[in-house]
């Protein structure tokens, strides 16, 4: 496998120092995480289809590109492949065409050629889609093929979020890309880094992502009560307390993002399902804990001690970057040193995460984590 980074800005592809030696008109994949705003003015689609006339292109808006340890705003990070061993497919859905995401999760597994499947990236929309039910309509098809990816983003707007695939970025859309045969060796890690406080409680109330009812008492008053003056910042304040959750059936939580609340209703909406049974914990950040997540997401991720990484995929949640700041380079960074700097790292800041929580689980949505995918091909 050949990889080359660059970075789009101001009308140039910039190839990262690093990148090994590649020949852009044979170039079979090109992964393309870029701002809205290069998106909304430029044909960055037509631009990457003349310079790699022979790959598969998926693009996705982000709330902040990842250019190996650095990260930006305003500009793209693409990342081009050849693959010696491996076939690949590409694939895509709308959400308008079925009923819900479940259906679209579904469908889109089902359009793969199952014979020889290994390994599917996924790339969503993040507005328009529900990833719990995008993952597991995914799941009820994909058997034991290994699932990863994320939600497209918005920066911090949260307003429409743009896929490419093999087309002009559009709002709506789900893509996939089908990785074939045993030569190429994948692995995966996710980790979170939040700190839990407070008691674990039952959820008793919900509709799929709005939480209604904890204990029989209301959401929004118990949640208020925990975040104590940080409740004034609310909704904003949000990002800064995440809930912990455990599924019903599951041992392990997974983090779910508060995306907005409803004086009205005294509701909390959720970017990810809630079931009623759930058990639930209210969760604060703690820097340093959120980039030593990082460096074990990373450890998680080596596919073996044989197969050391020749790409890393890092799709980080736009909740981390809100709360890091000026520090979150770090945590990148934390994932260049596990690596002992000798992997090429691309990726983005999304609305929320695609992965198992452990090896050979199935694939799920996460909030607020680093998921990294790594890559290796074997000769």
């Amino acid at each position: 496998m050949q990889s080359a980074l660059y970075r789009y800005t101001h009308g140039d592809f910039d190839r990262y120092k690093t990148s090994g030696a590649f020949e852009e008109q044979n170039a079979a994949l090109v992964l393309c995480f870029s701002s809205r705003a290069v998106l909304d003015d430029t044909d960055l689609y037509g631009l990457l289809h003349r310079k790699f006339p022979q790959a598969a292109i998926l693009v996705c808006s982000t709330a902040g590109e990842i250019c190996h340890t650095e990260v930006t705003d305003g500009s793209a990070s693409v990342t081009a492949f050849c693959f010696k061993h491996t076939p690949l497919v590409l694939k895509s859905v709308d959400i308008a065409d079925y009923p819900d995401s479940f259906e679209a999760g579904r469908a889109l597994m089902t359009s793969f050629d199952p014979k020889g499947l290994r390994y599917v990236l996924v790339l969503s929309d993040g507005g328009k889609v529900n990833g719990s039910s995008l993952s597991e309509g995914m799941n009820s098809v994909a058997g034991d093929v290994l699932l990863t990816g994320g939600l497209a983003g918005d920066g911090d707007r949260f307003q429409s979020t743009l896929i490419g695939a093999g087309g002009t970025p559009r709002e709506g859309l789900i893509a996939a890309v089908g990785f074939y045969g045993d030569h190429l060796q994948v692995g995966h890690g996710s980790q979170g880094g939040w700190e839990t406080f407070g008691l674990e409680k039952a959820v008793t109330r919900s509709e799929v992502n709005v939480l209604y009812e904890i204990d029989g008492k209301n959401a929004l008053d118990i949640y208020k009560h925990y975040l104590g003056p940080e409740a004034d910042g609310l909704p904003g304040a949000a990002l800064l307390f995440p809930l912990a959750v455990i599924l019903p059936g599951a041992t392990e939580p997974v983090v779910r993002t508060i995306l907005s609340i409803d004086e009205p209703t005294a509701s909390m909406t959720f970017a990810g399902n809630i079931p009623v049974g759930s058990k639930v914990r209210f969760m604060r950040a703690n820097f340093d804990r959120l980039t030593h997540a990082a460096s074990n997401a990373a450890s998680g991720a080596v596919a073996g001690p044989d197969f050391p990484p020749q790409f890393a995929l890092l799709i980080s949640c736009v909740g981390r970057k809100l709360i890091l700041r000026s520090r979150i380079d770090e945590e990148v960074e934390a994932v260049d040193r596990v690596f002992d700097h000798r992997t090429l790292l691309a990726g983005f800041y999304s609305y929320g995460e695609l992965s198992p929580l452990t090896s050979g689980g199935a694939c799920q949505l996460h909030n607020q984590t680093m998921t990294i995918t790594t890559f290796y091909e074997v000769e």
